[in-house]
């Protein structure tokens, strides 16, 4: 029985309808840049009028809007949340639908390990989240060209795409690590969920107030923040928090998911 192909036909709906919505969302996102274009300078001095909690929560901090790539700046932290929720639910979900479901009894009476079972749909959950980040960045790249083809963008989309993925890659081992540990599958979801809102609302915080930067460790979405990565590039230490939190969370999904009584 291939589980990764099985995997990936229980999936490819849903990954067609958030390759398409991702695809809206970059579209309308750089058609509104095109909107203002001409009247960027002034649209600019309007919004710097703004308080700093407002430009925060709307992610207008530190960008230069004139430029097609400073509002796609701004634009990214909404990618990154609607890829982020796609990452943590397809990894909650993709390892507790059977107990779910009520069909475990089915999957594992099958003549295969429970190791065998949780890497390929590990494997196929991953390629879902390929799929995603590479249909994001063509669009991307696509769009930012269509609304500013004068303008030189291709080195701050790849760094940002790069920083999309290592994001998307965190939450889904997360939420693998959650669906493994929680006895409640139906809770699952839930919970990694809640943690992702958590970490993202806590960035808001830290753009407000300079007194909270050092939170900036507990919330990957500032590991890969799109000003740091289009001014300076990566950050050696949040790759190496990033590192450990996957392979953390990949050890505890491994481990209470081989060792615990499955839900049938």
């Amino acid at each position: 029985m291939n589980i990764f192909l099985r995997e990936l036909k229980v999936y490819r709906k849903g990954l067609l309808f958030w390759c398409l919505g991702m695809v809206m969302l970059v579209a309308s996102g750089m058609a509104k840049y095109a909107s203002f274009k001409g009247n960027s300078q002034a649209v600019v001095e309007l919004m710097s009028q703004f308080p700093k909690s407002v430009q925060a929560i709307f992610g207008l901090t530190g960008f230069d809007l004139t430029k097609a790539s400073g509002y796609f700046g701004v634009l990214y932290v909404y990618i990154a949340l609607m890829v982020t929720v796609h990452a943590v639910l397809l990894g909650a979900g993709i390892v507790s639908k059977e107990e779910r479901d009520k069909t475990s009894e089915f999957l594992f009476a099958k003549p295969i390990s429970r190791f065998r079972v949780l890497s390929e749909k590990i494997l196929a959950g991953l390629f879902n989240i390929l799929v995603l980040n590479l249909v994001t960045s063509l669009s991307s790249v696509y769009f930012i060209g269509y609304f500013a083809s004068d303008e030189s963008f291709m080195s701050d989309v790849i760094i940002l795409m790069v920083g999309l993925l290592m994001l998307q890659l965190i939450f889904f081992f997360i939420g693998t690590a959650v669906a493994g540990f929680c006895k409640k599958p139906k809770l699952s979801g839930t919970i990694a969920t809640s943690v992702l809102l958590l970490t993202f609302v806590m960035t808001f915080f830290i753009n407000i107030s300079e007194n909270l930067n050092w939170l900036s460790y507990f919330t990957p979405f500032k590991y890969f923040d799109a000003k740091d990565l289009m001014d300076s590039g990566f950050n050696l230490i949040y790759l190496v928090i990033s590192a450990i939190l996957v392979i953390v969370s990949i050890f505890i999904t491994y481990k209470f998911y081989y060792s615990r009584d499955l839900d049938v």
